[in-house]
C-alpha cells in the first residue's frame, strides 16, 4: 500500500468520532437536523466564534456548502468574483455557475485575491454606463488556506472586508480546511475574527478529521432568508441530520479540532524541514498541511510508485509540482519513509 499523501480525508475518521457515533449507534433522532446532538453542536461553535446569534447549518460536503451558501447570498442575476485559482472556478465542475452565478475571476497572489484588485475590477464595472447589460458582482468569495495553503492575514482579510461592505458586496469564507490555517504558525486570524469580518464561512470537517460534514455560518442571520429551504432545494438536505452534528459536537468539546489540526501541521512541519534538508525546491511556502514539492519528471514518477500523491502543476524544463497533504492520522515514521524515497 502506498504512504498515503495524497489528501487529509483518505482515512475514515478520528476515531473519537467513531467511539461518539458508537455510543448514540441505537438511539433514535428527530431527522433534519432537529436533534440535539445538532443544537449542542451549534451552540460549541457559536461559543468558538462569540457569536451568540449565529445562524449554523451541517452540511455534507463542500461543493454543496459553497452552491447552498453563494445561491443564498446573492440574487440570481448577480455573480460571485473569486481568485483564478479559486476553488469554485477550478474544481467545483461549474456548480455555482450551475445554479446561474457567473465566476467572476480575478488573479491570485500565491493563491490569495488582492484588495486592490477587487477595487479594479468593481470600479471598472461601474464606470461603464451600461453596466446594468452585464453579470452585477456581489459576492467576493476566498478560501482560507488557499489552494496553495497560503494564508490571509488579519490586517488583509478586514482590508477585503472594509472594501466590500463599501461597495454592498458579501464576503465569503471557503474553510474547508479552516481548522489548519487557523492552527498554523505565525497566523493571526482567529474564529472570531473570521465572523466578525465575513457575511458567511464555512468550518470545513470533511478534511479535518470528520467523516464528512461541514457547518456553515451566518453570523448575521439576517442576512439571509429561509436557508433550509435553499439546502432543501439543492439537494443537500441530510435526512439523518444528527451524523454531521454529532461529529461537530465532538471537534468542538475539549479542542479536537484544533489538536487534529495541530498535530497534521506538526507533520507537515517536519515535511517541510526535511524536504529543505535535502535541498528539494518548494511551489509554495505553506504553513499548513499542504506542502508542494519541486520534482524532475523522473523524480516525480518514482514518488508516485510509493507515494499516493497529487501532481499540482505541470512546470518548465520536465519538472512537476507535486502536492503532500498530512492529516490527523499522519504518522513521524511515514514522514521520514516519504523523505527517504527523495
Amino acid at each position: 500500500m502506498k504512504l498515503p499523501f495524497a489528501s487529509d480525508y483518505m482515512h475514515l475518521c478520528h476515531p473519537e468520532l467513531l467511539r461518539r457515533m458508537q455510543l448514540t449507534a441505537n438511539d433514535a433522532f428527530p431527522g433534519y437536523g432537529a436533534d440535539e446532538l445538532c443544537l449542542s453542536a451549534k451552540e460549541k461553535i457559536r461559543k468558538a466564534i462569540d457569536c451568540p446569534e449565529a445562524e449554523i447549518h451541517f452540511l455534507i460536503g463542500g461543493t454543496q456548502t459553497n452552491v447552498v451558501a453563494i445561491d443564498a447570498l446573492i440574487q440570481p442575476y448577480q455573480g460571485v468574483m473569486a481568485a483564478e485559482s479559486g476553488h469554485i472556478n477550478v474544481h467545483e465542475a461549474g456548480a455555482v455557475e450551475a445554479t446561474g452565478h457567473k465566476v467572476l475571476t480575478l488573479p491570485h497572489h500565491g493563491g490569495k485575491v488582492a484588495t486592490q484588485d477587487v477595487e479594479r475590477y468593481l470600479t471598472s464595472f461601474y464606470s461603464d454606463h451600461a453596466w446594468e447589460h452585464s453579470v452585477q458582482p456581489a459576492l467576493l468569495y476566498i478560501t482560507h488556506p488557499t489552494e496553495l495553503g497560503t494564508l490571509y492575514t488579519l490586517q488583509e482579510l478586514t482590508a477585503l472586508s472594509d472594501l466590500c461592505h463599501a461597495h454592498d458586496v458579501r464576503l465569503y469564507l471557503d474553510g474547508a480546511r479552516l481548522g489548519y490555517g487557523l492552527s498554523a504558525t505565525g497566523t493571526d486570524i482567529t474564529l472570531p475574527d473570521i465572523a466578525r469580518l465575513c457575511d458567511a464561512f464555512y468550518i470545513g470537517g470533511t478534511k479535518v478529521g470528520a467523516l464528512m460534514g461541514e457547518a456553515l455560518v451566518f453570523p448575521a442571520p439576517t442576512i439571509v432568508s429561509h436557508v433550509f429551504t435553499q439546502i432543501k432545494r439543492h439537494n443537500s438536505l441530510l435526512a439523518k441530520g444528527w451524523a454531521i452534528g454529532m461529529q461537530f459536537d465532538a471537534l468542538f468539546t475539549d479542542q479536537l479540532y484544533f489538536n487534529i489540526a495541530r498535530h497534521a501541521i506538526l507533520m507537515a512541519q517536519r515535511l517541510k524541514d526535511g524536504l529543505r534538508s535535502k535541498g528539494i525546491a518548494l511551489y509554495a511556502d505553506s504553513p499548513t498541511n499542504q506542502q508542494f514539492v519541486v520534482l524532475q519528471d523522473a523524480q516525480a514518477e518514482r514518488l508516485m510508485e510509493h507515494v499516493a500523491c497529487e501532481v499540482w502543476a505541470h512546470l518548465p524544463n520536465g519538472q512537476k509540482a507535486v502536492r503532500l497533504c498530512t492529516s490527523w492520522h499522519t504518522t513521524e515514521q511515514e514522514v521520514d519513509q516519504l523523505l527517504s524515497l527523495l
